[in-house]
């Protein structure tokens, strides 16, 4: 028996939500393979927590976390509570603190979810977008001075170091060489940022040497959308800055039907602390408490999250029941449908335990 320890966040929106459903389902993998075991932990951190402690997480929770296999997160945000105190008191710590430097984002469409791009169907839009998770744009480093004043100023740095740069650019080419087409586009934004951007391209120009089978290309980010919604079936492995890659890849979710569907890895490729596993879409406290919070999200994450523990045939089978339910299309609002979370999840559920997966 296999056995593994997760951390649950649900934190908040619709972010309990979608964990629940997606602790429904890793169960019932549990059940059906019967030679793996999970064991959640659940940590009530988020905006609610916040609002009574002044905090978004104790000043010990990393140290709480460190010693599971992995974190399954939620959903952080809330209108009343601005958006950098809850990003920055519990997400960002998180990834930073474990050096969860590679975010990794596959996309493709999913059977019975239309693309809104015409004429682009399965198998057109088929991409994992790799972010650096570490530094960049989102380091944190910069301030604010003479506050209120008309002279007031305030300082985003973005930081670009060579070992930072390096690790995630080695990453994205080996992704690239482990997928079939064995393409990687790097993004960058060197025309017009010419320090940390031109030498992000040089590196890339470096590693790339050790990479002779990868086929690669670089896109200014601002021409990326263009390609991204024009020529679809061009792209494959695509690697960019935080900041970027933070956008084109909530874009990527859009045209392949709903960030619904999206999910999100924030790996420690070297394993010396646990990994974090949440779906694109955010708290969405628009739809929070309906029951129509779309969980393929959710359990699209939990797919990564088996891949990263190596329990390959366990993500296969659930993407594999996620297809069928897709394809059958029992699908959420977001996605054109009218089934709740529970009546998708209770569909996943099923599959799984179907003899002809």
């Amino acid at each position: 028996m296999r056995e593994y320890s997760i951390a649950t966040i649900p934190a908040d929106g619709i972010g309990p939500e979608v964990i629940a459903a997606g602790q429904t389902v890793l169960s019932n993998l549990e059940i059906r393979l019967g030679d793996v075991k999970f064991t959640f932990k659940n940590f009530n951190w988020g905006s609610e927590y916040y609002k009574r402690h002044g905090v978004m997480m104790p000043s010990d929770g990393l140290e709480q976390l460190k010693k599971f296999d992995a974190i399954y997160f939620g959903a952080v945000g809330a209108p009343d509570v601005p958006d950098h105190v809850t990003l920055w008191g519990l997400r960002l710590p998180i990834c930073q603190g474990f050096d969860q430097y590679a975010n990794v984002r596959p996309t493709k469409i999913l059977p019975g979810i239309t693309s809104p791009l015409r004429n682009c169907g399965i198998g057109d839009l088929d991409w994992v977008i790799v972010r650096e998770n570490s530094e960049g744009e989102y380091s944190g480093h910069g301030g604010r001075a003479h506050r209120g004043l008309p002279e007031e100023v305030g300082t985003e740095v973005a930081i670009f170091t060579r070992v930072g740069v390096t690790r995630i650019m080695r990453y994205a080419f080996k992704l690239a060489q482990s997928r079939p087409r064995k393409l990687l586009t790097v993004v960058t934004k060197s025309n017009a940022q010419r320090h940390g951007m031109v030498m992000w391209d040089d590196i890339a120009c470096e590693v790339a040497a050790e990479f002779p089978e990868v086929t690669w290309d670089k896109m200014l980010v601002d021409a990326m959308t263009v390609r991204m919604t024009l020529k679809p079936q061009s792209l494959d492995t695509i690697v960019a800055t935080n900041l970027h890659a933070d956008i084109l890849s909530d874009l990527a979710g859009a045209l392949a039907g709903s960030l619904g569907v999206a999910p999100t890895a924030n790996i420690d490729p070297e394993r010396r602390f646990p990994s974090m596993f949440e779906p694109i879409h955010g708290s969405a406290f628009d739809i929070a408490g309906k029951g129509i919070a779309n969980p393929i999200a959710a359990f699209w994450t939990a797919a990564q999250m088996l891949d990263h523990l190596c329990e390959r045939e366990c993500s296969a089978r659930l993407m594999r029941a996620v297809e069928r339910v897709t394809g059958a299309g029992i699908l959420t609002p977001d996605v054109g449908g009218s089934a709740t979370t529970q009546e998708v999840t209770e569909a996943v559920c099923d599959a799984i335990h179907s003899s002809n997966l």
